[in-house]
């Protein structure tokens, strides 16, 4: 199970990598991942910030294990992760390592695992503030009803993710 660590360093590292999603930059502290961010996501910063490192030798392991999720032989990562967020998304987050790979879980259902059953709408908004995309599988989340619901990469990324653990052919994802 993935290892959620304490905020003590204040440097941030980066670095980009190419996926089936598009461009995705990741961030780091000294210890522990800290971002998967799309050029999609509307409420995250997809570029690097001034005094930001950039330092890929310190990413190897990440994109080793995403590049092996793309190519359908990872169901499941073993990274230190370090999100910032309060108490309630920590919740929300740890919950949705939980959710197996290839299977879904419904807002309403994540709500009631964390013992909060009416926080439903809450729920959905943690998850959009999954700063670990793909590793923390916010992709897995769906409405009660069974349909694509938001995702900050955008519904055809998050199709794109499903239809990958479900195993059915892969095309290209067009650029949103």
């Amino acid at each position: 199970m993935r290892k959620e660590t304490n905020m003590t360093d204040t440097t941030t590292y980066w670095t980009m990598i190419d996926s089936p999603l598009g461009p995705l930059l990741l961030t780091a502290d000294e210890e522990a991942i800290s971002g998967v961010i799309m050029d999609a996501d509307l409420d995250e910063q997809t570029e690097p910030s001034a005094g930001w490192v950039e330092d890929p030798a310190r990413f190897e392991d990440a994109r080793l294990q995403l590049e092996e999720y793309f190519a359908g032989q990872r169901t499941e990562f073993d990274l230190p992760l370090r999100a910032a967020g309060t108490p309630f998304q920590h919740e929300v987050w740890a919950a949705l390592q939980t959710i197996p790979y290839g299977e879904v879980r419904s807002y309403s259902q994540i709500a009631a695992q964390i013992g909060r059953p009416g926080a439903s709408r809450a729920v959905g908004l943690a998850n959009g503030r999954n700063p670990i995309a793909v590793i923390v599988p916010c992709h897995r989340v769906i409405g009660a009803s069974g349909a694509l619901t938001g995702y900050g990469g955008g519904l055809p990324r998050k199709r794109l993710l499903l239809d990958l653990e479900a195993g059915l052919p892969q095309p290209a994802l067009a650029t949103p």
